[in-house]
């Protein structure tokens, strides 16, 4: 079914700098300056391919505004806002592990999670039904009172505050598919009921200690949170099982009101970072099947936030499967990288990852 979808980009959010690294770290020593994982270009090649394949003019372009420093407040600390100005004033430094900040990174950072809370607000008032925020930097690192993984303000993890806040939602689901564990967002939430926070990722990854299975939420939030560790080398059909067997089960007991997506396209086959095996349509059935939980529970309502994805010539076209799974429309663009290569069935240490998921999960959840 085609719907209205919002999409909402900035050209600040390509000129927040990360410096010459190589992968995820600074140039210097022995390590030759080179293009940092995290910069603009698999963001920029997005819109632009939205663009060259006017599938953009399916979509109905919303500016975003800045955050203000309250709205910030309401998940980290002033002493850590201070710090993200005041490096950002001096030309930058680190807030954290792998977590740059560059010349005027603090304005993009506030204009990033402003586009979320822009996509909130364009959801909730019925402007669009669904959107997309291709923002920049990314978030779900973030913790409270410390950047992390090229995070500065966890802009999934604000916006949730505010819709919560602003529109009086009692429950609010955000799936995190980025390849890496969302910490920062299951700090944020993970005391809390009105929040449910699943993290599919690649097992022992980044950060190192956090994501476990056996990590369900603590206090009145026990529960609440639903950790999937999948093992390297998982593709589309692993990714799939675990969505069929405990993500869509979750989600139908809990019934949100409104769906988050951290959209990180670093599963994907090509990344330099991650070592799973998604496809674009991988992302393009997944994205599906969150689009027909959002039409059963949340009045079609999602919001997909970008995070990570570090392979310049795949993100983009995994990124434009996502929008139009939540358009309802395919594009003309065929996937150039897919040649007639289909991921196989489902190996069992992947199945059997899954079913560790669930037998936790069976203390909170109805599932099979």
């Amino acid at each position: 079914m085609s719907v209205k979808t919002g999409f909402i980009c900035d050209e600040s959010y390509f000129w927040h700098q990360t410096g010459n690294g190589a992968l995820n770290i600074q140039s210097g020593g022995w390590v030759q300056a080179d293009t940092h994982a995290e910069n603009p270009e698999s963001k920029r090649r997005v819109k632009n391919l939205l663009e060259r394949s006017r599938f953009m003019d399916e979509l109905q372009q919303i500016s975003p505004r800045e955050a203000t420093r309250q709205e910030i407040l309401i998940n980290h600390s002033k002493e850590y806002i201070n710090k993200i100005k005041e490096l950002s004033d001096a030309g930058g430094g680190d807030a954290g592990v792998h977590a740059i900040v560059g010349p005027d990174s603090y304005e993009i950072a506030l204009k990033s999670a402003g586009g979320v809370m822009t996509s909130v607000d364009a959801v909730m008032e019925e402007e669009v039904q669904n959107a997309y925020a291709l923002v920049r930097p990314p978030g779900h690192h973030a913790e409270p009172a410390e950047g992390m993984g090229f995070c500065l303000f966890n802009n999934v993890a604000i916006a949730a505050k505010y819709a919560r806040e602003k529109y009086g939602l009692k429950r609010i689901a955000i799936l995190d598919w980025d390849v890496h564990h969302g910490n920062g967002t299951e700090t944020a939430f993970e005391n809390d009921s009105d929040v449910l926070f699943i993290s599919v990722h690649q097992e022992n990854i980044f950060p190192k200690d956090r994501g476990a299975i056996t990590y369900t939420g603590k206090g009145d939030g026990e529960g609440y949170t639903v950790n999937i560790e999948l093992p390297a080398g998982t593709g589309d059909e692993g990714y799939f099982y675990a969505f069929d067997q405990l993500i869509a089960p979750v989600f139908d007991q809990y019934a949100p009101e409104l769906i988050f997506i951290s959209a990180g396209q670093d599963a994907s086959r090509f990344d330099p970072i991650g070592r799973m095996s998604v496809t674009a349509e991988g992302y393009f059935q997944m994205s599906k099947r969150i689009k027909k939980l959002a039409e059963k529970h949340s009045s079609n309502r999602i919001i997909a936030c970008h995070e990570g994805g570090y392979s310049t010539a795949y993100v983009p076209f995994c990124t434009l499967r996502v929008i139009e799974a939540l358009k309802g429309k395919r594009s003309q663009v065929d996937d150039p990288f897919d040649q007639g290569f289909h991921e196989g069935p489902i190996y069992p240490h992947q199945k059997e990852a899954v079913q560790r998921a669930i037998e936790v999960q069976r203390a909170y959840w109805d599932l099979k």
